[in-house]
């Protein structure tokens, strides 16, 4: 069931971003318009018909995002993930020590120590 509805979800999704790229800029921001309205539909009933297929995607996109969250809630109700997996919880590691400052310098042209600064 989750599986249908997830794809529904996706296609309403990618249907949504296409009809709202079709539909004509109210403010110009791109600098567009759209050409002469002689064809079949005027410029007012094409941009009514965008704007009702756009309501009913957009409705149909909200209501699997709820029916979505509904199922993943069923599924994980009292459980936790690691109950799933089979695992135990995860066991804390510890940090290695930081190596000896005296290892990470280079050795000194005579072979004597490096003079180290104490941390005060």
């Amino acid at each position: 069931m989750e599986n249908v509805v997830l794809t529904i979800h996706l296609i309403l999704a990618l249907a949504l971003v296409g009809i709202v790229l079709l539909q004509r800029s109210e403010g110009g921001g791109l600098g567009m318009g759209s050409g002469g309205g002689d064809g079949v539909l005027s410029s007012r009933s094409a941009a009514t018909a965008l704007t009702k297929m756009t309501w009913i995607l957009a409705i149909g996109f909200i209501i699997t995002s709820i029916s979505l969250t509904i199922i993943a809630a069923q599924k994980s109700a009292g459980s936790s993930i690691f109950d799933r997996l089979g695992t135990s919880a995860p066991v804390e590691q510890t940090v290695p020590g930081l190596p000896d400052v005296q290892d990470l310098l280079p050795p000194s042209a005579d072979g004597a120590t490096p003079l180290v600064p104490s941390a005060n």
